[in-house]
Parts: C-alpha cells; structure tokens; sequence
C-alpha cells in the first residue's frame, strides 16, 4: 500500500509497500534473539571463552554491550570524530535544590554552546530510553525530578537537521579500511490534521499508526482529544527508537565510498572501536552519500544491530541471519583482540552492569 506518512525534508519518500508492519517486527525481544542465545553457547564452547565478545572494543568495560554510559564512549573519541558528535554534557544528580540543579546544567550547557531547548536523556540507557526534548527551565527540572540520586544524565544540543540514519559499522582489527555493514534511514511518524479529526481519530485512522496504538496513545493522552489544524504536522516520536515507534528502512543502496572512507576515518579517532553503531542526522541523501555534514548524536557499541532488519519488508530468515553474523563477528574481533593480549572479563562484571541499568531504568521518564 502507499505509506502516505509525512516525511522531513531531505529524506527519501517512504514508497510503497503491501504491508505497515511486518509480522515479526514487534515481537518479544527474548524471541527474536533466543537463535543468538544459542548460536552465543554453541561459539563460547568452540572458543573456550563465554565472555570472549567483550573484548571486541577492547577500551570499552564490556565491550559497551551493556551497562556502560553513553558519556564513556563519547569521551573516548577524538579528533575529528569528537567534533562531528553533537554537544554534550553529563550531570550527575545530587541531593542539592532542583533550582540549583537547574541553573547549573543551563550554565555547563552554555559553556558548550548547547542552548535551549535540548535533548536529555539517562547516561545509562538503551533504545531510546528515558529521551526527552526539554524546552524550558520547569520541564528541565521536572525531568530531574525523575532520577534518583547519583544518577547520570546527559545534556546534548539539538541536532541542526532532521534526517536520520543508524550505520553499522565493523573492522577486523588490523584492517585497513573498516566497512559498513548496515544504513538503515530512520523515519519519525507523523499524523497531517484535517482541521476537524481530533489527534486520537488521526492515529486511528492510519494504516500503521492504529497497528501500533498502545505504542503512541499514552504517550500523547494529554492531546488525544485536541483537534489538529488542517495540513498541521503532528509528530507522534521525538526519540527515532524503533520500539518507540519509529519507522526503518533499508538504505543500503545509499552506502558509497566516500561515505564509507568518512565514516571509517570517524571511527578510527575513537581508540580500539572495532564494532557499533552510529546515529547520526544529516541535511539531505545526498550529503550523506558523500559523508559530508553529518552529526553524530550517539555510538552505540557490542550491543549494537543492524536497523535494516526493522524494515517492513525484511524477511524473518534475513533479519535473523543478520544477527547470527553480527554474533559470529563480535566472536572473530574478540578471538583476535585475545592473541593480542586482552583478556575477557569475568561474568560478574557483566552481571553487575546489567542489573545496575536494569534497576535504574525502572526511574527512567516516558520518552518523547
């Protein structure tokens, strides 16, 4: 069918398709990833080591599979590679006045040229968690509010386009030049008013947006019954997660040379990164093919996968062999990184890390 969503300007149109939704999509996460649970024991006997993955980005605790902030990979990123990721700053919660709080965020913002309104989000955090446009003083301090304290957060300028892509990007260690395995265009759905249909008959009344109700009505209860102006956009995710709502498609026709040695040359200014994920916005399709004005918002590390298999019309047996390599690829960095004398951690650290953004995800606001 014609997907007649809204797309931001300098992104390809959405095109045509017989379905909204593919019928694997939204499935349980502990469904979709019990093959790589499996294949995971199956390589962890061949190769003697079950934590042998977290020694693909050697530099990162874990690998960055989990429980290790977003500022500590940031951080680790030089050169031209910290100047292309967007501002940012962290703040740690403390049990001073959120007032106080407050004003010292917008002035460690400001020292970043980072100014209202921007994006928070949890240090800790996965799949768009917790993500948040703040526009003013009184919503900083509300999303304060929901942390408890010692927790992380970060600060971080609004991006200057709207377009968006998550790149998959992997190198051998010793390689020379690292590849893109993955481009997958992120699209935020959107609803056009009528000027008559309230926001709640809007959502009802599209093809994908009705399969995905419980998805998008708690989050915009406060407007459902607001009538939106004639050919009015109204954006139904801030935060392009695909759990959240967002909308993949595969843009692998979209990876060039020149955006693939661009990208390369990023992830080299970020010591040992051998394999992740980059989100990044970009003005329009055809910057992004010459690797020109990119930003990146954030970089996801072993824990990272590869945004195409979300596209309505990937196949069950695609997206599944997709995950199955990028496993049997964290495995061969890991087996390479170890002859080179880095030692995989013990299960506990893991453990512990898992439970630690287990436990405060549970604080984490609603996302935008």
């Amino acid at each position: 069918m014609l997907d007649g969503t809204y797309v931001v300007p300098g992104m390809p149109a959405l095109g045509e398709s017989e379905k909204d939704v593919s019928f694997f999509e939204f499935w349980p996460m502990w469904l979709m990833y019990l093959p790589v649970a499996l294949q995971w024991l199956v390589l962890a006997v061949r190769n003697g080591s079950l934590m042998l993955p977290l020694v693909a980005n050697p530099k990162l605790p874990v690998s960055g599979v989990v429980g290790v902030g977003k500022s500590e990979i940031l951080a680790q990123a030089t050169g031209h590679c910290a100047d292309a990721i967007l501002p940012w700053v962290c703040h740690r919660i403390t049990d001073e006045s959120p007032g106080e709080q407050v004003d010292g965020i917008i002035r460690k913002a400001t020292e970043q040229n980072i100014q209202l309104p921007f994006v928070c989000k949890p240090d800790l955090g996965c799949r768009g968690s917790g993500v948040k446009l703040v526009s003013d003083k009184e919503q900083l301090s509300t999303y304060l509010d929901a942390y408890p304290q010692d927790t992380e957060i970060i600060v971080q300028r609004l991006a200057s386009w709207e377009p968006e892509a998550g790149i998959f990007y992997v190198r051998m260690p010793g390689a020379e030049l690292g590849q893109i395995k993955s481009l997958a265009l992120k699209y935020s759905p959107h609803v056009v008013g009528d000027g008559v249909s309230t926001l709640r008959e809007l959502i009802a009344r599209d093809s994908r947006a009705s399969q995905l109700e419980h998805l998008y009505l708690e989050r915009h209860q406060a407007n459902l019954d607001t009538i939106i102006e004639k050919e009015k956009t109204y954006r139904l995710v801030f935060s392009i997660s695909h759990c959240r709502g967002a909308i993949f498609r595969d843009g692998a026709e979209y990876i060039t040379e020149k955006l693939t040695q661009q990208i390369d040359d990023l992830m080299r200014d970020i010591p040992e990164f051998y394999y992740g994920r980059l989100d990044i916005k970009f003005p329009d399709i055809d910057s992004l093919m010459k690797g020109e004005n990119l930003e990146i918002v954030e970089i996801n590390a072993a824990s990272a996968e590869s945004l195409h298999i979300w596209d309505r019309d990937a196949s069950l047996r695609d997206a599944l062999q997709a995950l199955l390599w990028q496993y049997r690829t964290l495995f061969k960095i890991g087996r390479i990184n170890r002859r080179r004398g880095f030692a995989p951690p013990p299960i506990s650290e893991l453990l512990e890390r898992w439970r630690t953004e287990r436990q405060l995800a549970q604080f984490y606001p609603m996302t935008d």
